[in-house]
C-alpha cells in the first residue's frame, strides 16, 4: 500500500490546490491552508505539518473534520503531503510553486507545453531530454534532476521520522546533513542530531531514542547529556565548569542515578571529548575545543610577549611631541603615557569607554611608527562595519578577522596560521570585546613572534556572543601590559551620549530631564509605561518626529536596539510593525519561514556564510526579489550577496535588532525600548552597550524604573573561564 493511501479507520482523504498558505512554520512544519477541491464551491481550511507548501501546489489530506470554536469548520490533517496533480494546469502549478529547485513559472509553461502529462516522466527517467528545450543548459539541468531526487528522498526518510515524533521541518533538515544516510545515522544515534541540526535538543532527540527503544539509563543517553550540559554551559559563555556543577545540571536534565552520570563524565574524559583540570583543589570540566583553545590562546600571548620589538628602542620624549605636531593634536599626560607603553611593549591592550581617546592613542602610534621605520602594519576587526570605523578612522586599510586570516570556503578553514603566519610588524585589533576564545586563538596562533600586537576595545561592554571574555581574561590576569582609559576629553564633554555613556558605567546615571522648546540634544529618555504605549511611541518617533527634527532617514540612519528577540518589544514583533510603517509599498515580496521580504527591506546575517562572504551581524539591504528565479539579491555596502529562497532563513528584518547583534556597529541614532518585561536581560553592561552604538542620538523609549533598574544592575554574569589562570602561570594539573 501507498503512503498515499494509508489511513485510519474514521478518517478520510482530501485533494486539491492550494489557494493560501495562511500560516506555515519553518520550525515545526505546522501549517494552515486553504485548498481548493473538485466539485466544492468554497475552499476548505486545512491545518496540519508538511515539509514545505506554496500555493498551487497539489495537497492531499488524510484526516477529520472538525468544527473549532474560533475558526470554524477545518480539516485536521494527520498527514499532509504534496502529490503530482492530474491536469495540465495543476502541473503546470506544481512546477511553478518552487517544489523543484530550478524551474520557475516560465519555464514550467514551457515544460508542460512541451511534453504535456508526460513530463514527470521526462524528468524522472529521461531528464537529459530536457535540453532539447530553449533556455536549459547543463547547469539548469543539473539543478532540475537534484532538486527531484531530493524530493523523492525526502519523502523515504519522512515516514521513519515522522513516525518517532520528528516536524516535517525538522526532517528536510536532517537530510540535507546526513544525505542517504539519514536513517542508518538515526537509528544508531538519534543523540548526534542536537549538535548536527539546527533547532533540535536534548528532549526532542531523547524522544527520538526513547521511540527507538534507547534505555532511560542507558549509557548512551547519559554521555549525550553529559556533552549536551556542557555545550548549552558553552552557549552561555562558559568554558571551564566547575564538575560539581555539571552533575548537578546533569542529574536535572536526565534524572537518573549519580553513579550513571559520574561513568558517563568518566567515559567521556576517557575518551578526550571532555577535559578535566584540578585547579585549587577543585576540578572543572571543558569541551577539548575550548581547553585547547585557552592553552592554545595563553601560549600564543607568551610566545609573541617572548619576542624582540619590531622597531628597536624609540624614545617617547623625542618622538611623542614630533607625532603631535605632525598630527596637529596635543595629547593628555594618560595618552602620553599610554602611547609611551605602546612603544615599548611587544603585545598590549588598550581599553575604555566613548571619548576616552583609543582611536587617537593609535593614530599616534601609526604616525611614530611611519616616521621611524619602514614597517608593515596590519589593522583588524571582528566585524565589517567595525573594521570599516577603523580604516575610516585611521587612513589605513583594515580588514575583518576572517579576511585577514584569508578564510578559504573550499576547504573550510583559514589559510593563516602557525604554519602560514601574517607577515606583519605590528596588528592592531579593534572591538577585541567581542572575540571569543575560539576565534581569539586562530587569530593568535596566525600572528608571527617577530610581530606586535595591540588589542583595543571596551571591557566594560557586552561580553562574546561566542564562549570566553579573552579581553576580561587578559585585563584580569594582572601579567600584561594594560592601559585603562578614564578621562573624557573636551570635545566629547558636549555629547551627552557620552557622559550618560559614562555614568551609566559607573551606575551613577539619572534620568536627564529635556526641557520643552530648549535646544535639541542628542539623549531624551521619553517615557512610556505599557508594551503598546511603547510600540505607539516607537514608531511616531521612528517614522516622523526624528526624521522631522533631526533629518535622519529612518531606513538608513535609525536603529531600533531591543534586548530580546521574543514578546511584545522583542525584535520579530517590531520588525513586522516597523516593515509596514516604513516599507509598506514594496514592488516586490516573498513570504519564507513566517517572515515578509520586500524589496527595500532592511535585514541582517544571522550565521556566518563563508562562501558568500557574509557574516553574522552584517546588516545590508533587499534590492531584488525575483520569483523566477527564487533568489533574493541584497547589498551589503553596494556588494550584490544572492540568496536562494530556501536560504532565507539565513537573514532576518532588522528595522530592530537585538542589543547583542549591534555589537562593534555604530548608527546616527539608536531608539531602544525598555519595560519591566526586560527584567530578566536589564543589566549596565546591556544598556551601556546600547548607548555608546550611537553616533548622534539615543533616545530611550519606556519605563523609567526598566532604566533605572538596568543602571543599578552590575550582576553581570561573571564567565566561568581559565584564562586569566593560564595566562598567570597558575599551574592546572590534568
Amino acid at each position: 500500500m501507498s503512503e498515499s493511501s494509508t489511513f485510519s479507520v474514521g478518517e478520510e482523504r482530501i485533494t486539491g490546490v492550494v489557494d493560501k498558505v495562511s500560516f506555515f512554520s519553518e520550525s515545526s512544519g505546522f501549517t494552515v491552508l486553504r485548498l481548493s477541491r473538485n466539485g466544492e464551491r468554497e475552499s476548505a481550511t486545512v491545518v496540519g505539518c508538511v515539509a514545505a507548501v506554496n500555493a498551487g501546489q497539489h495537497i492531499e489530506a488524510v484526516g477529520c473534520w472538525h468544527n473549532d470554536k474560533t475558526w470554524g469548520i477545518q480539516f485536521k490533517a494527520t498527514h499532509l503531503a504534496v502529490i503530482p496533480p492530474d491536469t495540465l494546469d495543476g502541473i503546470t502549478k506544481y512546477l511553478s510553486s518552487g517544489m523543484v529547485k530550478g524551474i520557475g513559472p516560465h519555464l514550467a509553461k514551457l515544460l508542460v507545453r512541451a511534453y504535456g502529462m508526460e513530463v514527470f516522466t521526462i524528468i524522472e527517467d529521461s531528464p537529459e531530454t530536457l535540453l532539447e528545450l530553449p533556455g536549459i543548459g547543463k547547469k539548469r539541468l543539473q539543478q532540475i534532476a537534484a532538486g527531484w531526487a531530493e524530493q523523492k528522498a525526502v519523502k523515504k526518510i519522512m515516514l521513519f521520522l515522522q513516525s518517532h515524533g520528528v516536524s516535517t521541518a525538522r526532517t528536510v533538515r536532517i537530510y540535507r546533513t546526513y544525505g542517504d544516510d539519514a536513517l542508518a545515522i538515526v537509528s544508531a544515534n538519534p543523540y548526534r542530531l542536537i549538535l548536527d541540526i539546527p533547532g533540535i535538543g536534548f528532549k526532542s532527540a531523547d524522544q527520538i531514542a526513547r521511540n527507538i527503544g534507547i534505555a532511560n539509563d542507558s549509557p548512551l543517553r547519559a554521555r549525550a547529556g553529559i556533552g549536551y550540559t556542557l555545550h548549552e554551559l558553552s552557549l552561555e559563555g562558559h568554558c571551564r565548569v566547575p564538575e560539581s556543577m555539571l552533575l548537578a545540571a546533569c542529574k536535572r536534565l536526565l534524572n537518573i542515578p549519580d553513579e550513571v552520570v559520574q561513568e558517563a563524565l568518566r567515559q567521556e574524559i576517557s575518551i578526550g571529548t571532555i577535559v578535566s583540570v584540578e585547579d585549587e583543589g577543585e576540578k572543572h570540566c571543558y569541551l577539548v575545543s575550548l581547553f585547547r583553545a585557552e592553552v592554545g590562546v595563553a601560549k600564543s600571548i607568551q610566545r609573541i610577549m617572548g619576542g624582540i620589538l619590531p622597531w628597536g628602542v624609540l624614545k617617547p620624549n623625542a618622538v611623542i611631541p614630533q607625532a603631535e605636531k605632525e598630527s596637529g593634536i596635543e595629547l593628555s599626560e594618560s595618552q602620553r603615557s599610554a602611547v609611551a607603553l605602546a612603544l615599548s611593549s611587544k603585545f598590549l591592550v588598550i581599553t575604555g569607554g566613548p571619548g576616552v581617546g583609543k582611536t587617537t592613542i593609535i593614530k599616534t602610534i601609526l604616525t611614530i611608527l611611519e616616521s621611524a621605520a619602514a614597517l608593515n602594519v596590519l589593522l583588524c576587526a571582528p566585524t565589517g562595519r567595525a573594521a570599516k570605523r577603523l580604516s575610516e578612522a585611521t587612513g589605513m586599510e583594515a580588514k575583518t578577522i576572517h579576511r585577514l586570516l584569508e578564510f578559504d570556503p573550499f576547504l573550510r578553514d583559514f589559510r593563516r596560521g602557525t604554519s602560514y603566519p601574517l607577515e606583519a610588524d605590528l596588528v592592531i585589533v579593534d572591538e577585541a570585546s567581542m572575540i571569543d576564545v575560539v576565534l581569539m586563538n586562530r587569530l593568535l596562533a596566525a600572528i608571527s613572534s617577530r610581530s606586535a600586537l595591540i588589542f583595543a576595545g571596551d571591557v566594560d561592554q557586552l561580553p562574546p556572543v561566542g564562549p570566553g571574555f579573552v579581553l576580561a581574561d587578559m585585563i584580569n590576569s594582572g601579567v600584561l601590559p594594560v592601559v585603562r582609559l578614564t578621562e573624557i576629553f573636551r570635545q566629547a564633554e558636549s555629547s551627552m551620549i557620552i557622559v550618560n555613556a559614562h555614568r551609566i558605567n559607573r551606575g551613577e546615571f539619572s534620568i536627564p530631564s529635556h526641557q520643552s522648546g530648549a535646544d535639541l540634544s542628542d539623549f531624551y529618555v521619553v517615557s512610556a509605561g505599557s508594551a503598546t504605549d511603547i510600540q505607539r511611541m516607537l514608531l511616531r518617533v521612528v517614522a516622523d518626529r526624528i526624521p522631522d527634527r533631526f533629518g535622519l532617514d529612518p531606513l538608513r540612519d535609525i536603529q531600533v536596539l531591543t534586548p530580546m528577540n521574543k514578546g511584545a518589544l522583542g525584535t520579530k514583533a517590531l520588525n513586522t510593525l516597523l516593515q509596514e510603517r516604513l516599507n509598506p509599498n514594496a514592488a516586490r515580496k516573498i513570504v519564507r519561514y513566517e517572515t515578509t521580504y520586500a524589496e527595500g527591506d532592511r535585514i541582517i546575517q544571522m550565521v556566518n556564510n563563508y562562501d558568500k562572504e557574509v557574516f553574522n551581524g552584517d546588516i545590508g539591504r533587499i534590492a531584488v526579489v525575483d520569483e523566477e528565479e527564487s533568489t533574493v539579491s541584497v547589498l551589503y555596502d553596494g556588494r550584490e550577496v544572492l540568496y536562494e529562497f530556501g536560504e532565507l532563513e539565513e537573514i532576518a528584518l532588522a528595522y530592530a535588532i537585538t542589543i547583542h547583534k549591534s555589537q562593534g556597529s555604530e548608527y546616527p541614532a539608536v531608539v531602544i525600548p525598555l519595560a519591566m518585561q526586560h527584567f530578566s536581560m536589564l543589566e549596565r553592561n546591556l544598556i551601556y552597550t546600547a548607548v555608546t552604538r550611537a553616533k548622534k542620538l539615543v533616545m530611550v523609549i519606556g519605563d523609567p524604573k526598566a532604566l533605572v533598574t538596568a543602571v543599578s544592575n552590575k550582576r553581570s554574569s561573571q564567565r566561568l573561564t581559565g584564562l586569566a589562570a593560564l595566562l598567570s602561570g597558575e599551574p592546572l594539573q590534568q
